[in-house]
């Protein structure tokens, strides 16, 4: 009797195992495809197409399991994916991503300045890049450019501007880092850091200073930024994000950039989380 009550506990177990994952499966495909809707108004896992196994595999993984980890917004997640992508410059991939951003609520302006915070970090060619992928999205929609003007600071005020910005978010600067450059140089790089990075960039206005953190953060994790991760995350805590949203975002970035980029920004992110 109690060997039969044995086999009857574990077909059970079992069966109930197999429910679990059936109900986890259906989840995950039911979310791909609604979240794929959302983002792009056509419908996933067609099975259709020259390669339908690896869209199969792709759908199901970005939409049905990394869109469905950690806290973040639909707004949140296409603003990260298309930084993103704008910085590995995949503009076909953008292009796509810019159409679904602007289908989950981010407006024409704030999708520009995604596009212009890249500059500081990848240099004006490849921003410039990723702008007129973007700006064929706009066309396509009908929206008139130029759009309108986010600058808020002059020539007389984007350095201390800037210096606020930057004290805010790393009180120490860089300024141990540039100290000893040949001919003193150091210093014009502190004073280019103040005044365009922070000043002429980070003080424009569609986006706040909160997201253009969490969205640098996802540029130097996607350029596997070692140094500047460690630093920026402290300047994401100042901004006011949490290691939560932190983590959550580099995840978001996983699929595009790939396990060994994304690991390596997750494990500076623990081990200052840790300190």
């Amino acid at each position: 009797m109690k060997k039969l009550i044995c086999i009857i506990a574990l077909v059970l177990a079992g069966s109930l195992s197999a429910t679990a994952q059936t109900i986890d499966t259906m989840d995950r495909i039911e979310t791909c495809k609604q979240n794929y809707h959302t983002l792009f108004g056509g419908e996933a896992l067609t099975g259709q197409g020259t390669d339908p196994e690896m869209m199969d595999i792709l759908q199901k993984f970005i939409f049905g399991e990394v869109f469905q980890t950690g806290e973040l917004t639909l707004k949140q997640r296409e603003m990260i994916t298309c930084i993103t992508l704008a910085t590995m410059q995949t503009l076909p991939q953008l292009k796509a991503h810019a159409g679904a951003a602007l289908n989950v609520g981010v407006t024409p302006d704030e999708l520009r300045e995604v596009m212009y915070l890249t500059a500081p970090f990848i240099g004006f060619p490849k921003m410039l890049n990723a702008v007129t992928t973007v700006n064929e999205v706009f066309k396509e929609r009908g929206i008139s450019l130029p759009l309108e003007k986010q600058g808020t600071v002059t020539e007389e005020t984007r350095h201390e501007t800037g210096k606020a910005i930057q004290d805010k978010l790393y009180p120490s600067g860089i300024a141990p880092v540039m100290e000893g450059m040949p001919g003193d140089m150091g210093k014009d790089v502190e004073r280019f850091l103040t005044d365009y990075f922070f000043g002429d960039i980070y003080s424009r206005g569609a986006l706040d200073l909160k997201t253009r953190e969490l969205l640098g953060y996802c540029i130097l994790a996607t350029l596997g930024a070692e140094s500047q991760l460690h630093s920026h995350y402290h300047g994401n805590i100042n901004a006011g994000n949490s290691p939560e949203t932190l983590t959550a975002a580099v995840i978001q970035c996983l699929p595009y950039i790939g396990f060994p980029a994304a690991i390596k920004a997750l494990r500076i992110t623990k081990e200052e989380y840790a300190k």
